[in-house]
């Protein structure tokens, strides 16, 4: 029989070993987003800055656009062969487009074969995060012990936080002993060389899983044939979760992905002052989504992600309009780390709520499509979306309206699918009742 310090033990590094490619993912999504103006010098040379720019971006969109096929394809195959077996899947196809990515050569070398090179890495990037997300969150919810399945999907979400503070820490570092040519040139290959190096590490940590009692116990597993049928007759459950999911992925690109950009190009601040503040938003997210996990646990899902849309409604916009009527570091952070916590509240409560309302059998592809159509809508655009305002209104307090619409979306949502779920519940015990 084992100590409670050791079935502690055992349980920490199984969160560790199934959050590990979450880190992978978060890690290079944000790496080519921050290093988007060199990597589009070295693959898309269009003779034209905001052109070259352009295609990259567009690259980096793409792989947002393959999430949802991920989620179908390889969301189903987890569904149908096991959590386990599903996860090294989806961490051979992100390693495999983290190399392409990193080690392929400029368009000066190879000529068109580099960008479309680099838009196949990406391809596969998207594909695999596409189940990934899932994949992670369903294996926590099933390993939890219980009552206490908030704070142990919470870590879903905390890994990627993780994967924020190292590249961004690594970022500040590479502007510390590079120049800013060398780091336009050849520098930014460095942490994508570091991603490759750490592969095969999280590939034995991940070997390692054990498959889910819960999935083990299971008596049918669907197939193929059934879970797509299942995902067609329950298309309302998914579109109201990938607006549940929308405050989550706007919130999250806007406070990371789209920080460092934000307050070089807008706010007019120093390259290292906006990669402190991502590293210390990184940090703000890892402490609050475990902590607000544990709370759903105590009080209940809905009752927080109600508060906090709401109250993300009522703060987003004037705190954004308090930043840039005269910005600097400390607003800067002050603003990031209060959308930090807005975010990081609602989604230690939102990602555990998204397994629970999902079909059993169903559970890792419907959460999958849901958030990755969320993602690939929402948030993924959500860098674009925010400079098109600002440039389209003359606002640079803008950004705070397009979390505030999907704080709105996620109220909808959230309303929606608690009614349905009770709906359910109430329909599930009418016999028990009636027999009894």
């Amino acid at each position: 029989m084992h100590s409670p310090s050791t079935a502690t033990r055992s349980r920490v590094g199984t969160v560790l070993r199934v959050t590990s490619g979450n880190f992978m993912e978060m890690f290079d999504f944000f790496l080519f987003g921050f290093y988007a103006t060199a990597i589009s010098k070295a693959f898309f040379p269009a003779g034209d800055e905001v052109a070259s720019l352009m295609m990259t971006f567009m690259t980096f969109g793409a792989g947002f656009l393959m999430r949802p096929l991920g989620a179908i394809i390889l969301g189903a195959y987890v569904d149908h062969v096991g959590r386990r077996q599903g996860l090294i899947v989806t961490l051979g196809l992100m390693a495999l487009g983290t190399v392409l990515i990193a080690c392929v050569p400029g368009y000066a070398s190879i000529g068109y074969l580099a960008p479309a090179l680099v838009l196949v890495g990406r391809l596969l990037q998207g594909f695999s995060a596409g189940a990934e997300l899932g994949g992670v969150s369903v294996y926590l919810a099933e390993m939890a012990t219980p009552g206490n399945k908030g704070f142990y999907v919470s870590w879903q979400s905390a890994s990627q936080q993780v994967a924020i503070i190292v590249a961004a820490a690594l970022g500040y570092a590479l502007n510390l002993w590079l120049t800013p040519s060398q780091v336009g040139t050849w520098g930014w290959r460095i942490p994508f060389f570091i991603g490759c190096l750490i592969v095969p590490v999280l590939f034995v940590i991940r070997r390692s899983l054990q498959e889910t009692e819960e999935f083990k116990q299971r008596k049918h597993r669907p197939s193929l044939h059934e879970i797509f049928r299942s995902m067609l007759d329950n298309w309302g459950l998914v579109l109201a979760g990938m607006l549940l999911v929308a405050m989550t992925t706007v919130s999250f690109y806007l406070i990371t992905v789209y920080t460092p950009t934000f307050g070089k190009a807008v706010l007019k601040l120093s390259t290292s002052d906006a990669l402190i503040v991502t590293l210390c938003v990184g940090l703000s997210n890892f402490i609050w989504l475990p902590i607000m996990g544990a709370l759903s646990d105590r009080v209940g899902r809905k009752p927080l992600l109600i508060g906090f849309a709401l109250l993300t409604i009522a703060s987003a916009y004037p705190a954004m309009s308090w930043l840039v009527r005269e910005p600097s570091f400390e607003k800067m952070l002050a603003v990031e780390l209060w959308l930090s916590f807005l975010y990081a509240s609602y989604n230690g409560a939102m990602v555990v709520a998204l397994t629970e309302v999902m079909p059993v059998e169903v559970r890792t592809v419907g959460f999958s499509l849901a958030y990755s159509l969320a993602t690939a809508i929402f948030g993924g655009f959500t860098p674009a979306i925010a400079t098109a305002l600002i440039g389209a209104s003359g606002d640079k307090g803008a950004p705070g309206l397009w979390m505030t619409f999907a704080a709105v979306c996620s109220v909808i949502a959230t309303l929606v699918l608690y009614r349905k779920r009770d709906a359910r519940l109430a329909s599930e015990a009418a016999p028990a009742i009636h027999a009894a």
